[in-house]
């Protein structure tokens, strides 16, 4: 059953590839603003020095061209290939080096304790196995290493797609409030977890009608 609604997800984010970054104003950067208000969040979370970074489920590259622009060792993840492809696409026309692979974001196969920063966002929600994908992503990290969830609470979602066969299936389909989270990740032994919201209009060019934040925390 797990293989079949790993098939439902990829189908359902293929399917989205050619027109993700247009569907809504925070799947892309729409405004010199936005773009700033990124840049300065992605500089607050990486800081100046050069890391090792992994973005899961990273679709179109959003978070990898981010990293990457300033300065980043960036390899970007996702289950669906036609998510992958715009992200090369983008990639090249903005001269940025970032290695795009096609992967299970609960069953990496990259070397233990080799990356400095993991971030993700909007994925937890899209996983059968979310506490799987945690101990794989612990297991990832560097001593001192820090993973980055950037995440919502959008409650109950009616969908008439491919999520609408296996939502059931998905323990934190529809997001979880922060607190959830937290909880979440301090029982798979990360440390240091604090939360904090972002729901500056500016990161999505548009008032948040549903709670968004971002959770850190370290091996």
């Amino acid at each position: 059953m797990t293989d079949a609604v790993k098939q439902l997800i990829r189908q359902h984010w293929d399917r989205r590839a050619p027109s993700f970054d247009a569907e809504s104003p925070s799947h892309g950067l729409r405004t010199e603003d936005q773009a700033l208000a990124w840049q300065r969040l992605i500089s607050e979370i990486a800081g100046e020095t050069p890391l090792d970074a992994l973005d899961i489920g990273c679709g179109t590259g959003f978070l990898s061209l981010l990293l990457a622009a300033q300065g980043h060792h960036v390899t970007g993840v996702d289950v669906a290939p036609a998510m992958l492809a715009e992200a090369r696409v983008k990639a090249a026309q903005r001269g940025l080096a970032v290695n795009f692979v096609e992967a299970d974001a609960e069953a990496l196969s990259l070397r233990d304790s080799s990356l400095d920063l993991i971030i993700e966002r909007h994925v937890l929600w899209t996983l059968p196995h979310p506490e799987t994908a945690l101990d794989q992503w612990r297991r990832l990290l560097r001593s001192g290493g820090r993973l980055v969830l950037i995440e919502g609470c959008w409650g109950p979602m009616e969908r008439r797609d491919e999520y609408a066969e296996i939502h059931d299936r998905l323990p934190l389909f529809g997001g979880r409030d922060e607190t959830e989270i937290v909880a979440l990740l301090r029982a798979r032994d990360f440390e240091s977890v604090e939360a904090r919201p972002l729901m500056d209009p500016a990161l999505w060019t548009e008032s948040p009608s549903h709670p968004r934040y971002v959770v850190t925390a370290r091996v």
